[in-house]
């Protein structure tokens, strides 16, 4: 009798076990697939995800039908006052894009000539976008500034001949 008595016991033990096991199983399931939802989201929302095709700058153009267009001028740009600041903080930045040469507007827009009459309007989107950042801002995040300035460079010329802006030698003071 009091072998059939324990038995009974861890049987009752077991299921309550394999119930409580199962319930503790489709709660975190349920809570995980959320939390990936979330990620996804705030991914999205930052820009994190490699490969996607609706970025400005994911244009695949070979080394071949590309041709590299470098703004003479360094730019003497002011940011924008972070909060609290008292002093102005300036950007020093050389800027560069990259052209597609096999684009049907690189005739017409791409040539050196055309690229020189048009520096001014370049270079005014790029203070535009530029002096709208903090110092900052600009330091933790310039691949979205860059990409900030293909895309409204790509809007004035009305073409996307320009597939990528590049900062080099980039300073503050």
């Amino acid at each position: 009798m009091k072998k059939n008595l324990l038995s009974l016991v861890i049987l009752s033990l077991l299921v309550v076990n394999i119930i409580l096991t199962s319930i503790m199983l489709f709660s975190v399931v349920g809570t995980n697939k959320k939390t990936a939802a979330i990620v996804t989201d705030i991914a999205g929302i930052l820009s994190l995800e490699t490969g996607d095709a609706d970025t400005p700058g994911s244009a695949e153009v070979s080394m071949a039908d590309t041709k590299n267009y470098d703004i003479e001028d360094q730019l003497t740009i002011t940011c924008k006052r972070a909060e609290g600041e008292t002093k102005d903080t300036y950007c020093l930045v050389n800027v560069a894009l990259s052209l597609n040469t096999q684009d049907p507007d690189y005739a017409t827009f791409g040539t050196p000539e055309a690229m020189k009459e048009n520096e001014s309007m370049v270079k005014s989107e790029v203070i535009s976008v530029i002096s709208s950042y903090t110092a900052e801002e600009i330091k933790l995040d310039q691949d979205a500034i860059c990409d900030e300035i293909l895309e409204r460079v790509q809007s004035r010329f009305g073409s996307k001949f320009i597939y990528k802006v590049y900062f080099s030698n980039i300073m503050f003071g």
